[in-house]
Formats: C-alpha cells, sequence, structure tokens
C-alpha cells in the first residue's frame, strides 16, 4: 500500500494579496484605517501646538495630518507590499471619507444633541464680563459678577465646577484661552494651572456647551406634525410627482413631434425648445419671479388686458404652488423632451413601416410601438426625476421662499417649503433660531422617507425583479 505525499500548503502571508470582493474590501479597511490613523496624529500634534502657540492657526491639523500620511503611506507599504496596486484609490477615499461619510456622521449625531447658535461649544461672547488675575495667576476674579452664583454663570454639571471650562481674554480680547477649572468660590475662580507669565488678562466669558438630549429633537417635531412635518410632507409628494408627471407628458408630446423627419426646420425647433434648459436656473427663476409679480408683473398686464383680474401668483398659498409647478415645467421639459428623442432613435424604423401597411393610424402607432417601447427607457428617468424633485431645493427657494406665510403653520414651513427648505429654514434662518440639531433630525426623517419612497417606486417599476433576472 503506497501513500501519496502532498506538498505542503503555503501559509498566505502579507506579500500574497486577497483575492475577489474579499481583496477589494481589505484593501478599503487598510487604506481607511491609514486615512484614520493620519487624522488622529494630525489632530493630536495640532492639539499639542495649540498649547504652546495658542496662535497657531486652525489649518495646522491639515498639515500634520498630511505630514502623518506622507510617513505612514510607507510603513503601509513594508507591511502589505500588495497595497502598492490599490494607493490610487486613497485620492478618492479621502474625498468620499471627508466630504460624504464624516457629513453622515455629524449630522447623526447632531440629531441627538441641542447643538444650536446658543449652544455651539464656543465662547459666548454676549456674557464676557471683566476679569482679574491674581499674582499667582492662578485665580481669576470677576467683580461684575459678585453675589451671583458662579456656577450659573459658567453652566457648571458639578457644584464647584472642577473640570468646567472658562474662557479668558487678553487686554486686546484677540486670542481666547480655555482653561481648566478647579473650583469656584464667590466670584472667584481657581484655573487647574497657572496662565503663561506674558499674558496680561481682562475678561472672561464661559462656554456655550452642547449635549445629548437624546430624542428630544424627534418628539419635538412629531410632536408639532400638524403645523410642520405632515403639510411639508404632503406637499413635497404631490410637488415631485405632479412636475414628474407634467414635464414627462410636456416632453413626450413635444419629443414625438419634433422626431417625425417630415417636419420641417425641426432642429430649429428643437434648440429653441431646449433653451430653458441651457440658460441657468438662477437667472430663469429670477426672470419668473419678475414675470409673475401681481402689480408689475407681465403676466398680470396681459390678463388685465383680457380683463382678467390680477393673480396673487406668488402671494397665495394656492397659486404660489401653482406657480412654481409652472415654472418647474419650463424648467424640465427641455430634458424630458431630449430624453424622448433621444429613446426614439433607438427604435427600427421597421415597425412603424410594418404598422403602416398594415393599416394603421399615426395615433395607434404611438400607443402600440412607441410608448411601450419607451417604457423602459423612461422608467429609470421617471423615478431618478421624482427623487430629485423630492428634494428641489433651488426653485423653492428662489421662487418663493417656502412663502407665502400660511396661518396654522410654523415659521419655518410655510405654504410652500419642501423637506428640504424646512430643515434649512430650521438651521440657517434667523426664525429657525439656528438650530442645527433639530435640522439634523429632519435631515434623518428626510432621508427615511425618501429611502422608503424610493424603495416604493423601484417596487412597482419592477426594477428588483429585472435585477434578479
Amino acid at each position: 500500500m503506497t501513500h501519496t505525499m502532498h506538498p505542503p500548503i503555503p501559509k498566505r502571508s502579507a506579500t500574497v494579496p486577497p483575492q475577489g470582493t474579499r481583496g477589494v474590501f481589505v484593501a478599503l479597511l487598510i487604506l481607511s484605517a491609514l486615512i484614520g490613523l493620519s487624522v488622529l496624529i494630525g489632530w493630536l500634534v495640532a492639539g499639542l501646538t495649540a498649547q504652546v502657540l495658542p496662535g497657531a492657526p486652525a489649518y495646522t491639523i491639515l498639515i500634520f495630518t498630511l505630514l502623518a500620511l506622507l510617513i505612514l503611506a510607507p510603513l503601509t507599504y513594508r507591511l502589505f507590499p500588495w497595497i502598492t496596486n490599490w494607493f490610487y484609490l486613497l485620492p478618492a477615499l479621502v474625498f468620499i471619507l471627508a466630504f460624504t461619510v464624516l457629513p453622515v456622521i455629524l449630522t447623526v449625531n447632531y440629531a441627538f444633541t441641542n447643538y444650536s447658535g446658543s449652544n455651539s461649544g464656543n465662547p459666548d461672547s454676549a456674557s464676557r464680563t471683566a476679569a482679574t488675575l491674581s499674582a499667582d495667576r492662578r485665580t481669576v476674579t470677576l467683580p461684575e459678577l459678585a453675589g451671583q452664583s458662579m456656577a450659573e454663570f459658567l453652566k457648571c454639571a458639578a457644584p464647584d465646577c472642577a473640570g468646567s471650562t472658562v474662557v479668558l481674554y487678553d487686554e486686546d480680547a484677540s486670542v481666547p484661552y480655555r482653561q481648566k477649572v478647579a473650583s469656584v468660590r464667590g466670584a472667584a475662580i481657581t484655573l487647574a494651572a497657572p496662565m503663561p507669565g506674558d499674558v496680561k488678562i481682562s475678561g472672561a466669558t464661559r462656554i456655550n456647551r452642547y449635549e445629548y438630549v437624546g430624542l428630544a429633537n424627534f418628539r419635538e417635531i412629531f410632536g408639532k406634525a400638524s403645523r410642520a412635518l405632515w403639510p411639508v410632507f404632503l406637499w413635497t409628494v404631490v410637488f415631485a410627482f405632479s412636475t414628474i408627471v407634467i414635464n414627462a407628458v410636456a416632453g413626450l408630446i413635444l419629443g414625438i413631434l419634433l422626431y417625425n423627419k417630415r417636419l420641417k426646420g425641426r432642429n430649429i425647433y428643437r434648440t429653441l425648445l431646449f433653451l430653458p434648459w441651457a440658460v441657468p436656473a438662477v437667472i430663469s427663476v429670477q426672470m419668473w419671479v419678475a414675470l409673475f409679480n401681481q402689480q408689475f408683473g407681465i403676466v398680470n398686464k396681459t390678463l388685465g388686458l383680457l380683463g382678467v383680474a390680477a393673480v396673487p401668483w406668488l402671494g397665495d398659498p394656492l397659486w404660489a404652488k401653482v406657480s412654481i409647478l409652472l415654472v418647474n415645467l419650463w424648467l424640465g421639459f427641455p430634458y424630458m423632451m431630449t430624453a424622448t428623442i433621444s429613446a426614439l432613435s433607438t427604435i427600427n424604423d421597421d415597425l412603424y413601416e410594418a404598422a403602416e401597411i398594415d393599416g394603421a393610424s399615426r395615433w395607434q402607432q404611438i400607443t402600440t410601438i412607441t410608448l411601450p417601447l419607451l417604457r423602459t427607457s423612461f422608467t429609470p428617468i421617471l423615478l431618478s426625476g421624482f427623487a430629485f424633485n423630492f428634494n428641489n431645493f433651488g426653485i423653492i427657494y428662489l421662487l418663493t421662499a417656502g412663502g407665502p406665510a400660511q396661518e396654522g403653520r410654523e415659521s419655518t414651513a410655510q405654504s410652500t417649503d419642501i423637506l428640504l427648505s424646512w430643515g434649512y429654514n430650521t438651521a440657517f434662518v434667523s426664525s429657525g433660531g439656528q438650530n442645527f440639531a433639530l435640522a439634523s433630525a429632519i435631515a434623518l426623517i428626510i432621508f427615511f422617507l425618501t429611502l422608503a419612497i424610493s424603495l416604493v417606486n423601484f417596487r412597482a417599476a419592477g426594477v428588483f425583479e429585472e435585477a434578479r433576472k
């Protein structure tokens, strides 16, 4: 009986690249770890630099991160020689992590805090008061706050304010110095470490800290849902659906008419009808704002010549919605028209010739040949168009700015506001109080609503079934 000797299976080493999908995943993981470690080192070194040089610019963290990346990249290559084939992904990965992943993480994080203009983690300039520093440079006295609670002024978590932060300013009030507090007594603050000898303190203030509040933002949103969430969500769906239907019908009709090879001057008509799409939307929408002016607009002046009363295009909630749909039709039909013409060019002319021989009319050719064959091409266009208009912030902001005001509604969620403009108003408009945390919670709700609607659309269009085939 003989035994066959099998050679030993070689162990995988760091020089052998993993294959297939696993290889891509491992490469991305290693590159992400390289970037993350570089950022961590850059942040730590920049923090130490700020302690030694308080006037150091904030962009030093980018410089130290880049230096760390340049040092760690060769070390990574030494550990994983095969990773050199994947280094071309490094710039793209940096941009994805910096401009996509990081904002998403911050948005989710802020949604569970009270982060706002008044709770921003920055020094409170409105509460700045005079301050004097003792000879040992460890005790700061705030004479204007004598008799007041220092714990209330500093918004301390502990009664003695140990571990809290006070912000001190020099005589020029140009550089803020954040110092840890050891304890407070009356109007005096004892610092955890003495101030540098060359700094002359003249003022002090507190930090407007933000903290985690759990689901408070979501409770606030759903608590006033009848005044903001539900009417805004309903109009967002109506706006997106109506826009895509109206634009698709207009583009389809014009595309079929202009595809007729027997039409003289069809290229001239195509060029003229394409112009609304070629002109920047900022210019077009501002033009429509002037045209829809209730007193001086050309539209109402023309209606007046016909004996029709002036229409409050942008001053009435219902007419403002109609105006948005009309302007969006002006901006959107050229794209649908172009898509129709492009899709029609893929249909074999022999089909129309055979139908014409069989005696089919032009309308029968459209309903039995053109429209069924356009369905495949138009399905992704309609779905993507609906998703785009669901978050079409530009036309709302430029045409109506969310207005006009409507009774019983929140000041940040007026008659033509969509979900995205509601979040924008909450975060960046004075009526919203710069409530970034609440806006982040709104952004999360928008994400889940958009995801749910997209899944319903894909399922109704049979996208998943086609993908499985």
